[in-house]
């Protein structure tokens, strides 16, 4: 049965007219004094104010207790909401947050005046206030005789308003039976601070669209739809989406990445190197910073000349490596390996804060401001002098191997440029705002079409890196040392830096710990796989004689056979050896060849050109 049940003396007289034309009983000056149903509403007991009781069937009770004025952004942002007698409710303070002004029903304006409160029905049971929480009359009494009288523990020691609604339903009513019992006003117990969401939201709309291939962002260089349009395939590197091979008709990925190796070897090409960290590092003491958290020297550095740096963790173990420029006195520029371009930054915010606090440097990650392009190859030079503003100079003499520097190109766009070698070739990359990015990518495709430029990816990069002998993220996996990957030489005696007292523990200086040899097949027409045991020639397949395995592995169109980086016991003393690649997995066991690491160019010649 519907019913109308008014706490007012006198109810209006709209809603009466309302409810009596629609035939529903209504029942003025009265209150429900109790439910009645033990799983579920099956009826209420009305009691009016001379005593009368009234029983009625129902399956359902909706209250209605007046109007709120929003307050709840004011105090999201420090605001403190007063109490407003006349209406009964908490209005916005005078001291509002800086820019903020409170107009309508949040300031008290057109909202019912002189009304008669109701904090309590006398004489009912169990009188529930947070219906979300569960908390009756009784637990806030409770509350005021354990000594939580102060509004912040009245909540949290009843959990009055903790849930969603965050008070909205509950509060005043709450905060008036705190006043009653400790004698107050309810303008001198206060309010809570409410917290956001203000209203409700559901957990689907929180989720959003963060599941499957949408639960991490996926960030695209520069160049992405220019190299889409190219026809690329795409890999994904962290969180980046990088071109791995550029296709032509008829090619799968080892024939397109050797034409590319091969096209950068013979001619020029280049690669999209956005996603390596970019880390900008200024101050006075810039420098001193980079002393401390790099293994080799930097306050050496000239301007305009960029340095290979090692840098370690705090227990000795390699944490990355990479290219710093220094662009001007007090000014560096940082590169990082793509996977560990946050770590890296975080790692140098760590030591800033906790370990150097005094030393005057500031650092930002620039990574995405910066469309950065690898332009590699005998004919590199004579192609990027086609795009290069006058005057600026990159013949050999004027900006060799390891230079850095500031200059426009295309007429008039800003960029840097670094003569670094990744490939082993006469190599620069240059760096442009990242919206030039794609219009970078055009004009070195139209200045090098004499001399048969190409894009490469990832896996032509690969191939390169291999065949110079350069660790990446294979090697640099966080379990080998500075003397693992023959750069013990990197390791100054002269200073201090993270992680030197650690790295000079006997058991990760001990030359029979496993060290970055490469290999080569016996038989040149065998193919080595990364992640292969390496065994003694003729030993049992068990881990009691396991010596190393491969960690990076590819064929190179250079040498006409597959190559091979790997971690070997005693490495460097046993080159000329020969030793088993076992790969049970892939049914792969071969012999190999243990040589140095790099395959191509050693003298680097061909870098310096």
């Amino acid at each position: 049965m519907a019913a109308v049940v008014d706490a007012r003396a006198e109810m209006p007289a709209a809603l009466r007219e309302m409810a009596m034309g629609a035939g529903i009983p209504v029942f003025s000056a009265a209150v429900v004094r109790k439910a009645i149903g033990y799983s579920g509403v099956t009826g209420v007991e009305i009691v009016d104010r001379a005593g009368g009781v009234t029983k009625l069937a129902c399956d359902v009770v909706a209250m209605s207790g007046g109007w709120n004025p929003a307050v709840h952004l004011t105090s999201h942002l420090d605001g403190r909401p007063v109490w407003d007698e006349k209406i009964l409710a908490f209005v916005a303070g005078e001291k509002l947050p800086a820019g903020m002004q409170v107009v309508g029903a949040a300031a008290g304006v057109g909202i019912n005046e002189n009304i008669a409160p109701l904090w309590e029905v006398a004489g009912a049971g169990k009188k529930f206030v947070d219906f979300q929480n569960d908390v009756t009359a009784d637990d806030v009494r409770l509350a005021k005789q354990e000594g939580f009288v102060a509004v912040e523990h009245l909540k949290r020691y009843t959990t009055l308003g903790m849930a969603t609604d965050q008070g909205k339903t509950a509060n005043v009513n709450g905060l008036a039976l705190m006043a009653a019992a400790t004698g107050k006003g309810i303008s001198e117990t206060g309010t809570t601070r409410f917290r956001p969401p203000y209203t409700p939201v559901a957990i689907g709309a929180l989720a959003g669209a963060h599941r499957g291939k949408h639960f991490k962002p996926t960030r695209k260089t520069p160049t992405h739809d220019w190299a889409a349009g190219k026809g690329a395939i795409f890999v994904e590197t962290g969180l980046w989406l990088r071109a791995q091979y550029f296709p032509k008709p008829g090619e799968d990925w080892l024939a397109a990445a050797s034409r590319e190796v091969a096209a950068v070897r013979g001619g020029v090409g280049f690669c999209d190197v956005t996603t390596l960290g970019k880390i900008d590092i200024f101050g006075p003491d810039a420098a001193k910073f980079l002393e401390c958290v790099y293994a080799n020297s930097w306050t050496n550095l000239p301007v305009g000349r960029a340095r290979y740096g090692l840098m370690l963790r705090e227990d000795g173990f390699v944490m990355d490596d990479g290219t710093t420029a220094r662009l001007g006195e007090a000014h560096f520029l940082m590169t990082t390996t793509t996977a560990n371009a946050a770590k890296v930054f975080q790692h140098l915010e760590f030591c800033h804060q906790w370990l150097w606090p005094a030393l005057r440097v500031s650092m930002i990650s620039v990574t995405d401001q910066w469309a950065q392009i690898a332009v590699a190859g005998p004919c590199a030079r004579k192609t990027l002098a086609k795009i290069v503003d006058a005057p600026f100079d990159i013949s050999n003499e004027a900006f060799p191997y390891m230079a850095a520097g500031a200059l426009t190109v295309c007429g008039g766009v800003k960029a840097r440029l670094f003569r670094l070698s990744f490939s082993g070739e006469l190599a620069y990359e240059i760096a442009v705002p990242a919206r030039f990015g794609h219009a970078l990518a055009e004009a070195l495709m139209a200045a090098g079409r004499e001399f048969g430029i190409v894009p490469y990816g990832t896996e032509a990069l690969g191939v390169m890196r291999i065949e110079k002998g350069h660790p990446a993220g294979n090697e640099l996996n966080g379990q080998t040392t500075a003397h693992d990957l023959g750069f013990a030489k990197l390791l100054s005696r002269k200073k201090d830096f993270v992680g030197r007292a650690m790295a000079a523990r006997p058991a990760l200086c001990d030359p029979a710990r496993p060290a970055l040899v490469g290999l080569k097949p016996v038989e040149s027409s065998d193919r080595l796989r990364a992640g292969s045991h390496l065994l003694p020639v003729g030993a049992e397949a068990v881990a009691a004689n396991d010596a190393g395995y491969v960690t990076s592995a590819a064929y190179s169109p250079t040498l006409g056979h597959w190559i091979a980086l790997a971690l070997l016991a005693n490495g460097p003393a046993r080159m000329g050896e020969q030793i088993r690649v076992y790969d049970p997995v892939r049914n792969g066991d071969v012999l190999a060849e243990v040589v140095a690491p790099v395959f191509y160019d050693p003298e680097g010649q061909k870098l310096h050109a």
